[in-house]
């Protein structure tokens, strides 16, 4: 029986064929896999360069492209007959000798530049290279066969244009030679194109199917036509994760809690689920996997439903958010739902106390600073640094604004009320007495989950981290946790060490959603500075960086709301003529009348509406964010007043920074960004 890999370019290539074809390439695969009689049957290629490749005749006139190895059978593609037979000839493949991954090298292409490579190098003196010897370059895992060219290089601009024609696994590690760094530089980068650890075993070059269980991005097999469906119908993000996604997904074990960070578009959403359904897989308890919002969880259970086919296993995931979980644990105890309080009451309860502090300012004092610090005393409360806060206070001040809050807690608790971070703080608590202190492995153990996973973990708050730390043992595989600190758009900053949790971080630092041309764009909206929370210091956008490249963001400037509303129309009208289905594209705006606005203009169109907000964890083909202009992004109704507290205001100007960079970032394709009147101070120039 063949064993039939299937690559990540042969479902995109199907589903782009014809309804009739499409059926008929299916059939065809199915046949080939189960062996039986109509199977097609390999072709070998006339001026192939490679003596391994072949082709199937799939459907009428429609070809698809292997490279097979005794038993084994890499379907690459499906391509008229014509394409298929070209792309036979063009391509070649390899094992890479220092990771034992495959490689695909356009081997017509290198061909045909050879000669300007070597024309360059006979002009000049220089030689890229020339302090790295053959020995160095090959322990990297640089393909003896290309050797003789990468001699020849002269300069960084030559490499970068090779670039397109080279397996990840060979420009990687010559990129980070070129920009001056180390071998061991150079080994990282090169460990960025690893999905699965290093084995014990030798790799040996020379068989191919243990390569491609190696590079689970670049090939999966099936055995069984249930699984052939599964990878021609799922969406690709199910199938294949890039390596450094696969390996952060399904590494065997973590002894302790993880946090894995990246900017926007690496992955780390995909990662949060992949390692869900692994740890559900393995069948040691529940797994929760929370994020911060109920519309954000009710996205990731859809795509969950999506990973995850096997019913046993999907019910082991419990998806939600913290406050949900907060509300849970706190009904259980008490016998009853609690009752909330609204923002509208909240306020005014803050307003009848006298402490000269606008309720803004003391309902801030009290999240950031007594409930992050989980302060129980006035001792406690003049004894704590209030980091974050600008605005000092002497000690009598503290005496008041304790008063101050004690005076509204009480209110609350006489209408048996109260707020999403009381409960959280109250959640834990409870947990607490039931498993024991909260930093203490002790028996027996009754936490409610055996394993969670935490999306978009920057826009928690302190108390809600207590609470998924009490909700968890401490133990292999607790705690798994992905966030970007520059994409906060709360204004929670707290490093996970400051709650208990001592988590290892790893790094994402390549978006595969965007072209660069929106990437470093946004890096300059964003500000490109560092940003603090999550771990100790303060984390840099240094070294993000695209796969590809695309168009630039469109910036257009109209006099008037209603001529801006006129050019969204035609521009998204335009989108939908070039064949952009209406669910492929999102417009977002910063207030809600913007948003009516827009709906009402978009309603024959049919493509989403939304808030800056409603954009977070969601991504669109294309992108339209309108009403960028003064006096609306930043809202100056969301700002801190200047003269109340600086500190304060500077870290609302970076939320609504970092909010605008979110509803920016959600874009693969194409961003188009449009004010009336003078724009955002935040635009890049």
């Amino acid at each position: 029986m063949p064993r039939l890999a299937i690559s990540p370019d042969f479902p995109v290539e199907l589903g782009a064929l014809a309804q009739p074809v499409r059926r008929d390439v299916v059939v065809s695969a199915r046949r080939f896999l189960q062996n039986v009689a109509g199977a097609p049957h390999p072709e070998r290629v006339r001026g192939a360069r490679d003596p391994r490749v072949a082709t199937l005749r799939l459907a009428d006139r429609y070809r698809g492209v292997v490279v097979k190895q005794r038993d084994v059978y890499w379907l690459l593609t499906v391509l008229p007959d014509a394409e298929a037979w070209a792309y036979a000839q063009r391509y070649r493949f390899g094992v890479n000798t220092a990771l034992g991954v495959v490689e695909m090298w356009d081997a017509e292409a290198l061909d045909q530049v050879r000669p300007a490579v070597r024309r360059a190098a006979e002009a000049s003196a220089t030689r890229l290279f020339s302090e790295i010897c053959d020995s160095d370059l090959a322990e990297l895992g640089v393909d003896g066969r290309f050797l003789p060219l990468v001699r020849q290089i002269t300069d960084q601009l030559t490499l970068e244009a090779l670039e397109p024609l080279l397996p990840p696994t060979q420009y990687e590690p010559l990129a980070a030679l070129a920009r001056g760094e180390s071998m061991a530089g150079a080994w990282r980068e090169l460990e960025n194109c690893r999905a699965v650890a290093a084995g014990p075993e030798p790799i040996n070059p020379e068989d191919f199917g243990a390569a491609l269980l190696r590079s689970p991005d670049r090939a999966v097999f099936t055995d069984h036509p249930r699984e052939l469906n599964r990878v021609l119908d799922a969406p690709g993000w199910c199938v294949f994760l890039r390596p450094p996604q696969y390996r952060l997904a399904y590494w065997e074990s973590y002894q302790q809690p993880t946090l894995v960070t990246g900017g926007a578009g690496t992955g780390k959403t995909l990662v949060a689920l992949h390692r869900a359904a692994h740890l559900a897989g393995r069948a040691n308890g529940q797994v929760l996997l929370v994020t911060f919002s109920q519309g954000l969880s009710a996205e990731l259970a859809a795509r969950l439903d999506q990973l995850v086919e096997d019913e046993t296993i999907r019910k082991r995931i419990e998806v939600g958010n913290v406050d949900r979980l907060a509300h849970r644990i706190v009904a259980e105890a008490e016998g009853r739902p609690p009752s909330l309080v609204g923002a509208a009451e909240l306020t005014a309860l803050w307003e009848e106390t006298a402490t000269g502090h606008s309720p803004a300012f003391l309902l801030r004092e009290w999240e950031q600073v007594v409930l992050a610090q989980n302060l129980r005393t006035l001792e406690e409360y003049l004894a704590t640094s209030r980091s974050g806060r600008g605005v000092e206070l002497s000690a009598g001040e503290r005496g008041a604004v304790w008063d101050a809050i004690g005076h509204v807690t009480g209110r609350l608790r006489e209408r048996g009320k109260r707020t999403l971070l009381q409960l959280a703080s109250e959640a834990s608590v409870l947990l607490g007495q039931t498993t024991g202190d909260l930093l203490e492995e002790t028996e027996p153990m009754r936490e409610p989950y055996r394993h969670i996973v935490v999306d978009e973990a920057q826009d928690l708050h302190p108390a809600q981290w207590r609470l998924l730390r009490a909700a968890v043992p401490h133990a292999r595989d607790d705690l798994f946790i992905v966030g970007d600190p520059h994409q906060r758009i709360f204004d929670t900053r707290v490093t996970l060490s400051a709650v208990g949790i001592d988590a290892i971080q790893q790094r994402l630092q390549v978006s595969y959603r965007l072209p660069q041309e929106i990437l470093s764009w946004g890096v300059r909206l964003r500000g490109g500075g560092p940003a603090d929370g999550l771990v100790n210091g303060a984390q840099e956008l240094y070294g993000f960086r695209s796969t590809r490249h695309g168009a630039r963001p469109m910036v257009r400037a109209y006099d008037s709301p209603q001529d801006e509303l006129t050019g969204l129309v035609a521009q998204v009208g335009q989108w939908v003529d070039e064949g952009v289905m209406p669910e492929e594209i999102a417009v977002a705006a910063r207030t809600a009348a913007l948003v009516r606005d827009a709906r009402t203009a978009l309603r024959e169109l049919g493509v989403r509406v939304t808030t800056l907000h409603g954009m977070k964890g969601l991504e669109f083909r294309r992108v339209a964010v309108i009403g960028v202009g003064e006096g609306i992004v930043p809202d100056p109704d969301s700002l801190t007043p200047v003269g109340e507290d600086p500190a304060a205001r500077a870290h609302d100007l970076q939320r609504e920074r970092g909010l605008l960079y979110v509803a920016c970032t959600r874009a693969r394709e194409l961003l188009y960004v449009s004010h009336s009147g003078r724009a955002s101070p935040f635009l890049p120039n």
